[in-house]
This record gives C-alpha cells, structure tokens and sequence, in this order.
C-alpha cells in the first residue's frame, strides 16, 4: 500500500471531522487489516505510540502548563502589566506597549499561547477599554501577541521539535530568544503607528499612570519583583547548566506555588486541586496527539516518505530561496488547519532533510518552523488564540482577524528575516 494511500484516508478523516489523534491513529492502523504486507502492523504502531511517550523531556510539557496556570491565577500577569505600564505608559502607544512586553514575559514563564491570552488579556483588556483604546484593537493585539508565548522560552512547540528532530532542547530555547523579541518589536511598531493615526486619550492615560506613579517605582518594583524574578529563575537554571528544561519547568511549578500562596496570596491551598485538574484536562488531549502524531511519522519514515519528498524537491528545485519560500507558504497554510504539535511531530521528518540539503542547520529551521505555525494561531479558521480572545470578548473571530491583518503582517515580516538572516536565530549559541 503506497503513501498517498494513507494521507488520503488521514484526509478524509479530517474532512469527517474525526478528532486528528484519532485520525492520525486510523491512518496508521488500518492500512495493515487490510493489507497484511503493509510496512507497519498494528502491534508496531501500539509500540511506537508507548515509546514515544517514554521521553523524559516531555515530563516538561505538563510541567508548563500546570505553572502557566498557577502563574495565571497568582496574579503575576498583573504585576509585569503594572510595571512596564509604569515605566513607559506615557509614551505613545505605551500601554498598548505595555501588553505586548507583559505577553512576551508571560511566554518566558508559560511556554504556552493560549495560557498567554488569557492571563494577560483577562487583565489588561478592562483595563484599556476603560482608557478609551477601540476594542477590537486590543483583542486584535492581546491575541497576536500572545503568540509570542510559544516562540519566547520556555516554548512547548520548541520541545516538541526536539524530540521530533533530536536538536537540543536548550538550543532551542536560546535560539528563540532573538526571534522572540523581534516579533514583539515589530508589534510594538505597528502600535505605535496605530495610536498616531487614531489618537489616544492622554487624559485618562495620564491619571491612569499617575496613579501608578503615585505609589513610587520602589513600591511597584517591589510588587513585581518576584514575577519578573520567574523567568529568570527558570531560564537562569537551564542556561546556567544547573537544571535541564524539564527540570526548570518543576522548579517554575514549585516556585509558582510559593510566590501564588505565600507572596502574593492570591491562591488557596483548597484551591490547588482544580489547578491540577485542569492541567491534567489540558495536557491529556496533547498526549494522545503526541503519541499519534510519533507513531504516524515512524510510519511514514517506514514507507521512506521523508527520503521520497526530499530526494524530489532536491532534483527538481535548486534554488534555495526559492525552496525555503515554498516551505514557509506550505506551513502557514498547515498552520491554519493543524495545531502546532501535530504538524511539528508529523512534518518536521519530512521537511527537516530538505532543509538540511540547503545546509540549513536543525536549530534554525526548528525556529522558522515554530514562528511560522505561531502565526496559525491567530489565523482562521483553526486560530486557538482567536478563538480565546473572542470567548473573553464576545466579539466574532472573523471580526478580531480581520483586525489583527496589519499585525499579522509584522509577524510575516519577522518570518522573512528569520529565515533568511541565519544570525537572528543563531547569534547567541555558542
């Protein structure tokens, strides 16, 4: 049985709108009941799925998202917004600013989009439409920028691409930082130059950041200390070689505990137990993906399809910039369908040896492939972080992408430079 024949029945699948983990499960399972001379039986794929779920880096994935949820309910999202509002909210654009700076930090301590939205927008929205910002500005830009939680590190995308590749996850982590910042400039930008054409109300602005410069830049800074302390701590144990991420990301649990119950008291010791429910709901799904997504690319390693796809793109394509534009319109695509951790397990075997044939090494291509599928996160109709914003809002998810367009734009451009501007990726490993 050929390959095609299996993408089209995991097609298919998708278009009955059977969930992908199920679908990826039958396009590996049911070639061989009907064809017992299939590369993979059904007994393989059982085994490759436990196999791929025996991985001590992915014990850092639910780590994530239980401290993302901790740090979300601590109130630590509150506490960054207050002090970048402190330090340039007087600036144009400098609360809009604010958010975007605020979302690029809560990355660095959730590795997670969705946990992003929500944590800074659930606070800072009210906040700006009490100031007089349009709203579906700031969902527009609460929503992509919260993309910048899976680029930043700690990223859970990027520790995906290391188990789907084998690079090192604390490469990746270090190679996102630049990248990260980037993007989050470019948004920035973009803010700033939407606040001159359509103005702000510095009226209501100024009280609002006289109020916060009311109580002294000791007094915030004292208030947030310990929230911008997180990603320090977290970050500082893996690049210092001290922990290894899987092992920063049970010290980010520990030390969101601590600050959410001791320092900022903001939590309750009764209500832990929903906090762990709810990442245990959040992170099962991503599991039976996982562990699907694996079993499915060893199979079509079996069937030599990443061989195949390479060997022919390499014959018939011999101009890098070329190949690489290909690659990013094909992913952007895949992203608008496909959730990040299913296209990332599933094509990075197939794309990264094309990629590497233009000696294009694995850490920055793991890097443009995170960026890119970041963008489907705010593009229909599969945008998890539209769909957020717009259960926060009420406002339909066609109306927030349609606004969010000019941001997205500066999120292309980030694209573009990350591809072909090796450095950008690459500067800070040694």
């Amino acid at each position: 049985m050929s390959a095609a024949v299996v993408m089209i029945i995991f097609c298919l699948c998708l278009l009955l709108a059977i969930p992908i983990s199920m679908s990826l499960g039958i396009a590996c399972v049911l070639p061989s009941a009907f064809d017992e001379s299939f590369t993979a039986s059904a007994t393989y794929i059982v085994r490759a799925m436990f196999n791929a779920l025996n991985s001590f880096p992915m014990l850092a994935v639910p780590m994530f998202i239980l401290s993302g949820i901790l740090m979300a309910k601590g109130g630590i999202s509150k506490r960054l917004f207050d002090l970048f509002a402190f330090l340039i909210g007087k600036r144009t654009a400098g609360l809009p600013c604010a958010v975007v700076v605020t979302c690029l930090f809560y990355g660095a301590i959730s590795g997670s989009g969705i946990a992003t939205v929500a944590a800074v927008g659930s606070m800072t929205l009210p906040i700006l439409l009490r100031l007089g910002y349009d709203k579906k500005f700031c969902v527009s830009l609460i929503a992509v920028a919260g993309s910048l939680g899976v680029i930043i590190p700690p990223s859970i995308p990027f520790i995906m691409y290391g188990l789907a590749s084998g690079e090192s996850v604390s490469d990746l982590f270090t190679a996102g930082i630049v990248p990260g910042i980037l993007v989050a400039l470019l948004l920035m930008v973009y803010a700033v130059y939407y606040c001159k054409v359509n103005g702000e109300d510095k009226e209501k602005i100024g009280k609002f950041i006289d109020e916060l410069h009311g109580k002294g830049f000791v007094s915030v800074l004292k208030e947030s200390f310990f929230a911008v302390l997180s990603p320090v701590i977290i970050l500082g144990s893996i690049y210092s070689g001290i922990a290894s991420p899987t092992e920063a990301a049970v010290i980010s649990v520990f030390y969101a505990l601590i600050i959410g119950l001791f320092v900022y008291k903001e939590i309750k010791f009764k209500d832990c137990h929903k906090f762990f429910i709810e990442a245990v709901g959040s992170y099962a799904p991503i599991l039976f993906i996982m562990a699907a997504a694996i079993a499915f690319s060893r199979v079509l390693t079996l069937m030599q399809v990443p061989q195949t796809v390479s060997g022919w793109i390499l014959e018939n394509f011999t101009n890098k910039i070329l190949v690489l534009i290909v690659i990013n319109i094909f992913l952007l695509i895949v992203g608008m369908f496909m959730d990040t951790t299913p296209a990332i397990l599933i094509l990075t075997p197939i794309l990264l040896p094309i990629v590497k044939g233009f000696d294009m090494t694995g850490i920055h291509f793991g890097v443009m492939m995170v960026v890119n599928l970041a963008i489907g996160y705010v593009t229909p109709p599969i945008g998890v972080n539209l769909f957020a914003a717009s259960s926060m809002t009420g406002i339909p998810v066609m109306q927030i992408s349609k606004k969010a367009m000019p941001l997205i734009v500066m999120f292309l451009i980030a694209l573009l430079l990350i591809t072909f501007i090796p450095a950008i990726s690459l500067v800070l490993i040694s």
